[in-house]
């Protein structure tokens, strides 16, 4: 899968991201080039890419925004995309992340509170840790 590969593949379980730098004309067909590779590699390995999980996330504050294809589709561009449980977005900011952490554990206190009858620290904790 590999083989001839300009740009940065990353493999991980069932997932493989293609990862370039386009600052020039030459970088964009160097992904395009690299999704073609990839189309074929496909094809002679009797295989399928999931083209409706195919996202591009075009990252920087300058992103010229190229459109990409695989085979004869045109890849939707995504503002944002998991990676690893982790939200990366297009201006890398991570406030949304943030905030999806936050809500989690206000949850999690939640449910804490509304399962503890007396809330004397007398009553939390443990006979072995009194003071």
């Amino acid at each position: 899968m590999d083989s001839g590969i300009e740009c940065t593949l990353r493999k991980f379980a069932d997932a493989t991201k293609l990862c370039g730098a386009v600052y020039t004309a030459e970088g964009r067909d160097a992904i395009q080039r690299d999704l073609d590779r990839l189309e074929q590699w496909a094809c002679a390995n009797h295989m399928k890419f999931n083209k409706a999980k195919f996202n591009v996330l075009h990252m920087g504050w300058c992103n010229p925004k190229h459109n990409y294809r695989l085979g004869g589709e045109w890849l939707e561009s995504s503002p944002e995309e998991k990676d690893l449980g982790v939200l990366v977005d297009e201006k890398l900011n991570v406030t949304w992340q943030c905030a999806l952490a936050a809500q989690k554990v206000k949850c999690v206190l939640g449910c804490i509170k509304r399962s503890v009858t007396s809330r004397l620290r007398e009553g939390i904790l443990p006979s072995t840790l009194r003071l």
